[in-house]
């Protein structure tokens, strides 16, 4: 009996995880590049009354096989459906929508120092997004719907101050040359991290800002047409092995894969589409479907419980 009870409440344990996970989904159906999970369940350690034996024709006896009591259900994994979902179209220019595979690379952390302590032009942390919701911030910074920096090549030198030194250029040779083969490449061949995308708002004027399919960002800046960089994506090998850190945001993990750096639409990632966010990949019926499904397994686990004290309650009644 108190086998029973032990295995039911460990089979509410895991119903209640699968709830739990098919509420978090639900609450998530409008979340942009919101990716839902599912819950797989495993049975438990055994408790052998008889073990295998082997059978003899010698001494006229057949084998028997082993016979075991589980000590019921726990959650295995909670595994992610990482294929994209629908293009929720906002009609802002500055909303831009992986067509693909791919994430948008967000600073995460300070700026990252050389060994003389310098401070470098790209970030001593990443984490990864594929909510395209951007903007350049009141300092000249393209950030996301966060206001994080947004990663990729700047088309102008970046002075230790982390901002253009000079004008901003019209011309995207250099800055193409950087993001190849995978990871960022400065003119001498030195690969480095993806850099802040910004201006200096101070001597230059910034206006009608635009996203191309290949990440190029341009825009009207003094009156003249100009490139101001290029968004970077990420790619992982695995994208499922990536941890949810919330917000949106992604880490990578030993699982994952280091992420390769390309520009959008090259390697192996998606282009860009601008005037749309990735709507969540939440399927509500599917949702709803599960949740009954785990309810009843719900209720069987507490009907085996009840069943259980009733056995106890009339033998601890017996006179």
């Amino acid at each position: 009996m108190m086998r029973a009870m032990s295995s039911a409440i460990a089979g509410l344990k895991a119903h209640q995880d699968a709830i739990d996970v098919v509420g978090n989904n639900i609450a998530n159906v409008n979340t942009h590049s919101f990716k839902s999970g599912s819950v797989s369940f495993r049975d438990v350690m055994y408790q052998n009354i008889a073990s295998a034996a082997e059978g003899s024709t010698a001494t006229g006896m057949a084998g028997t096989n082993p016979s075991q009591i589980g000590y019921g259900s726990a959650t295995a994994s909670v595994g992610v459906d990482m294929s994209n979902g629908g293009k929720d179209q906002t009609g802002k220019p500055n909303d831009c929508y992986i067509d693909g595979q791919g994430y948008f690379v967000v600073a995460d952390g300070g700026a990252a120092k050389d060994e003389s302590g310098n401070t470098l032009d790209y970030p001593a942390g990443m984490k990864y997004t594929r909510v395209g919701s951007l903007t350049f911030d009141s300092n000249g910074y393209l950030t996301d719907g966060n206001g994080n920096y947004i990663l990729g090549v700047n088309n102008s030198a970046i002075g230790t101050d982390g901002k253009p030194t000079g004008a901003i250029p019209t011309t995207t040779d250099a800055m193409d040359a950087k993001l190849k083969d995978g990871h960022l490449e400065l003119a001498d061949g030195t690969a480095v991290q993806p850099e802040y995308i910004c201006y200096d708002p101070a001597s230059n004027t910034l206006k009608n800002v635009a996203f191309g399919p290949d990440g190029t960002i341009t825009a009207t800046v003094n009156g003249s047409a100009v490139t101001l960089g290029k968004a970077a994506l990420a790619y992982f090998g695995n994208a499922a092995g990536l941890q949810d850190v919330g917000n949106s945001y992604y880490k990578d993990t030993p699982n994952s894969g280091d992420a390769k750096y390309f520009a959008p639409g090259s390697g192996e990632t998606g282009s860009l589409v601008t005037g749309s966010l990735e709507s969540s990949n939440v399927d509500l019926a599917t949702e709803f479907s599960n949740m009954i499904v785990y309810e009843r397994g719900y209720q069987a686990n507490t009907k085996i419980i009840s069943v259980a004290d009733e056995m106890l309650q009339t033998l601890v009644n017996m006179k």
